[in-house]
């Protein structure tokens, strides 16, 4: 056995002894516990299954075709989903550069070397080299750093999802507001006629002594605010759909919605009573947070395994001549394996306690993630079930006022009533309808949203199940 062999293999019995002292254990990896959840606090009916509950193109659920096309639109042309693409991109490219660093390196060199002194000769020297290293990732450190990487990727395609899920929640909504706005501007315009054929009837009555100058003057007032409140919703329009065409990806102004009505386009869409617990798995931001626990736990592992000793094989040849055209007459070359023990590398152990700090962070950060979620159903569950009774109510309200107007109506054509009466059960029958037009909307925007709390269509994720394939 030579010296040099002999020396490398006393070093590295040293680097196995030391490498006893050393911890760089890690316990298996598991989900961050959270307080379980089995049920909704509104739950009615029995359990449905998570994968007949919400499908993925949970929106064609509103039976609306113009509402498909513009969320085929946004998906296509919106700038904030392409960012989360390409962020995905980025992920997987880094991959690559993780597993880079278990691969063998190579550089080549040439250079000339031109010398005079005083009393000497010029002298020329030329030269070419060449020198693989190779660092052995005999611990799997590079390993880890390949995992916590595959974790990141996984969690950049989570927040895309959750971007997709935000922006078709976003498009569907914003296109109810817009529909909405339009039922309320036509409503408005017809109340403003019922008022100013009210103020035509107090002006001749003023005029003939039966009622004072004030109560005219209280009803010009009442025309001046219901036109404010037109102007007001014809702006919440302009700006709802500037705010459309963002999300479609187009500049504001470019792109008008067509006017509609909301109530004739949209449909309910029938939300089952029994909705699992489980379906949370589906939530993106939630996956997103666990895979970047998963993340982080490796980057712990990658730190504690930079403690132990790195070797390194290194070759290396080459030429030299004093003459240009001698260069390749003669080669030189040699094999240097080393060892590197890092007895004393504050920065090093530091390093873990910094990864081990980021950790918690990430685990805490995970059951924000699930506790908010928690919060948004429940949230979504209660504002669907409020205003669906609120919807009875307010049906029954119209209802009952359409018969009370059309008996109105009745009876001037008898000359029971006046016609100021008539007008006024057309303006008590108009708020009516109003209210029960804003309750539709609420109903449809509470339920994209508890689409978007559940996590949409997207399929559960098990990121456990990742580990195991590692």
């Amino acid at each position: 056995m030579s010296a040099a062999l002999r020396g490398l293999c006393a070093a590295t019995a040293c680097a196995l002894s030391l490498c006893a002292c050393v911890d760089v254990s890690m316990p298996d990896y598991k989900r961050p516990d959270t307080p379980a959840k089995a049920s909704w606090s509104d739950q009615k009916g029995s359990p449905v299954s998570a994968a007949a509950t919400i499908e993925p193109d949970w929106w064609k659920g509103f039976h609306d075709p113009y509402l498909d096309t513009l969320v085929a639109k946004a998906i296509a042309g919106n700038f904030d989903i392409k960012v989360l693409a390409a962020r995905i991109d980025v992920a997987s490219t880094q991959i690559g550069e993780a597993k880079a660093g278990a691969l063998p390196t190579m550089d080549l060199g040439g250079g000339a070397d031109f010398e005079k002194s005083t009393g000497q000769t010029f002298s020329k020297q030329y030269n070419v080299a060449t020198q693989v290293s190779w660092d052995i990732d005999i611990w799997g450190k590079v390993e880890k750093g390949v995992q916590a990487q595959k974790a990141e990727f996984h969690a950049s395609e989570a927040d895309w999802r959750a971007g997709y899920l935000e922006l078709v929640a976003n498009v569907s909504s914003t296109y109810f507001q817009i529909l909405q706005f339009d039922d309320q501007i036509e409503q408005q315009q017809q109340t403003l006629v019922t008022n100013r054929q009210i103020l035509t009837i107090y002006d001749g009555q003023r005029r003939n002594g039966l009622i004072p100058q004030t109560q005219v003057l209280r009803q010009q007032a009442e025309i001046n605010r219901l036109t404010n409140q037109l102007l007001e919703l014809r702006r919440s329009r302009d700006l709802a759909n500037n705010a459309l065409c963002t999300l479609l990806g187009v500049p504001a102004g470019e792109f008008q919605l067509p006017k509609g009505h909301l109530q004739q386009r949209v449909q309910l869409p029938v939300v089952p009573d029994g909705l699992p617990a489980q379906l949370l798995a589906r939530r993106p931001d939630v996956v997103a947070a666990e895979f970047r626990v998963l993340e982080a736990y490796n980057l712990v592992g990658q730190a504690k395994l930079a403690q132990l000793p790195t070797i390194n094989l290194t070759g290396h040849g080459g030429t030299a001549s004093f003459a240009l055209t001698d260069l390749l007459k003669s080669f030189t070359y040699g094999f240097m394996p080393s060892i590197n023990i890092p007895l004393l590398d504050p920065g090093v152990r530091a390093h873990v306690k910094v990864t081990q700090a980021q950790s918690t962070v990430a685990e805490q950060q995970y059951r924000v993630a699930v506790m908010g979620a928690f919060e948004e159903v429940e949230n979504a569950l209660v504002n669907l079930n409020s205003h669906k009774a609120q919807r009875v109510e307010l049906q029954q309200e119209v209802s009952r006022l359409q018969i009370v107007a059309d008996q109105i109506q009745s009876q001037l054509r008898l000359g029971v009533v006046s016609q100021l009466e008539v007008f006024e059960t057309e303006r008590t029958l108009l708020e009516a309808q109003q209210e029960l037009l804003a309750n539709h909307q609420l109903i449809l925007s509470d339920t994209v949203l508890l689409y978007k709390a559940l996590g949409g269509g997207w399929p559960n994720v098990d990121v456990q199940a990742e580990v195991k394939e590692h």
